[in-house]
């Protein structure tokens, strides 16, 4: 698919070319281990083995890598996976990370409790302030900036094309996790990024039926010493063997093609629960990058096409009354994950990030965490509106 497609076309066709047997015009799930070799090292199309490669799984590689519009994609079982192969194909022991001050729990976890002990040294800095992040940096000893925008779950804001100058002026690599934006709403290796990662858990297969992730390096990679990123991550995927099974990969595709559609409902709704929790008494404090007040408001109105269907509150009654919220809607669904069709609610302190509790990244404990679905959005208002007449 040419860059000049739409992102919707690409969605729908990049990677997904009508099967030459039957004329099929969904890729088929190709349940298989091992493929027939036309001889000793005669591969067909390259396929030997499907930890190495599976059609199913080409498909969607290329798919994302098209929304991204990066060189080549890679697909994993977890977010997870795909990030730790990142971090083993590109450091190694002595090496320096910054990451956010409110990454994702586990994505923290990896960092402190993983790579840590193997000699990969981290700091933390806020990434919505550039000068913060400048200063994080050890020179000649940083060779990765990790950054996420917005930030799970207090959906701060980072500024990738200064991060992007920030990074590459150190020699370090800048990774741009995209899974609450999705490749829809944001572009981070045109701002500048190397390597995008995603759980496609979440938006991109966007029905809560799939676990897996994807990893997507630029076109173009200017760091030097680093120009073979991508040769080292395939290298690694393969070695580590943390790839996306063929079932996977096809439920994924499914959900890509409508990513588009899903975002802008997701972004309609958002917009509208954010507009009735500013209204309401028992709410302290509403964190959404659409806010005018938010702190990075005018990067993410810069570099996001719209500002997602994540939305976070604070409660004016402390945690007991967050904890109690939370149980007492019946059309929100209490549980972790995120960017399905259906709206979700959980307390990030006791549920995603009880893991950082008492570290720099424990979020506060008053803090309702909103995946705002595609329901009509009246419903889920009144849902609302009712648990926090009550506990607000």
């Amino acid at each position: 698919m040419s860059d000049e497609h739409g992102f919707s076309t690409r969605a729908i066709h990049a990677g997904q070319e009508a099967d030459e047997l039957t004329g099929a015009v969904v890729p088929p799930i190709y349940q298989v281990s091992t493929y027939k070799q036309d001889g000793i090292g005669g591969f067909r199309n390259g396929y030997e083995y499907s930890r190495s490669a599976n059609p199913t799984r080409t498909a969607l590689e290329e798919c994302i890598a098209a929304l991204e519009g990066g060189s080549r994609g890679f697909a994993f079982a977890s977010g997870l996976a795909g990030q730790d192969t990142v971090a083993r194909a590109l450091l190694v022991p002595g090496d320096h990370v910054v990451v956010p001050n409110d990454a994702y729990g586990g994505t923290y976890r990896y960092f402190n409790k993983v790579a840590k002990p193997q000699g990969i040294e981290h700091s933390i800095a806020n990434m919505g302030d550039v000068e913060a992040v400048r200063a994080a940096i050890r020179p000649g000893q940083t060779k990765m900036v990790w950054v996420e925008t917005p930030t799970n779950p207090l959906l701060g804001i980072a500024d990738i094309e200064a991060i992007a100058g920030i990074a590459h002026d150190a020699g370090a690599v800048l990774v741009v996790d995209n899974t609450f934006a999705t490749a829809y709403l944001q572009s981070p290796l045109a701002l500048g990024a190397d390597v995008v990662t995603h759980s496609t858990t979440k938006y991109s297969g966007g029905h809560s039926d799939v676990v897996g992730g994807a990893v997507v390096t630029a076109t173009e990679i200017r760091v030097p010493g680093y120009e073979d990123a991508e040769e080292r991550i395939a290298f690694h995927q393969n070695s580590i063997g943390g790839v996306a099974g063929p079932f996977d990969s096809w439920l994924t595709l499914r959900g890509l093609k409508t990513l588009a559609i899903r975002m802008e409902r997701h972004c309609d709704n958002a917009e509208k629960v954010v507009e009735f929790l500013e209204g309401h008494d028992g709410v302290s404090q509403v964190l959404y990058p659409g806010l005018p007040g938010h702190a990075n408001h005018d990067v993410a109105a810069r570099q996001m096409k719209r500002f997602g269907g994540m939305v976070s509150f604070r409660m004016r009654r402390g945690e007991d009354a967050a904890v109690k919220a939370c149980a007492a809607v019946s059309l929100w669904t209490l549980g972790e994950s995120l960017g399905g069709v259906e709206s979700l609610i959980e307390h990030p302190g006791r549920m995603t990030h009880a893991s950082v509790a008492g570290t720099e990244l424990e979020v506060p404990s008053d803090l309702i965490r909103l995946s705002v679905g595609i329901e009509d959005v009246d419903d889920l208002i009144a849902d609302l509106r009712e648990a926090l007449d009550i506990h607000g």
